[in-house]
């Protein structure tokens, strides 16, 4: 029962993998965060650098959304590219 305890949700796989897979093809994707989010400047999408907390809050930045909302539509965009 423990070691199930400490074994991660699928949901925190699943969150990882985004991540991955965010850092992974972060060049490829700039070009449709710009599309998505277009408030997001050039320097905006630079600094994020592929990691997904970091472009979580530069889309709460920018478009005043809850910090709940950005990630789920972060992971709304990485699952439905």
């Amino acid at each position: 029962m423990v070691a199930r305890a400490l074994q991660p949700s699928f949901r925190q796989k699943e969150e990882r993998m985004n991540e991955d897979t965010l850092k992974g093809k972060w060049e490829q994707l700039k070009g449709k965060v710009r599309t998505k989010w277009a408030k997001l400047t050039d320097d905006d999408v630079e600094r994020v650098g592929g990691a997904k907390d970091q472009l979580v809050g530069k889309i709460r930045e920018r478009y005043g959304h809850t910090k709940e909302d950005a990630e789920r539509e972060v992971d709304d965009w990485l699952n439905n590219p």
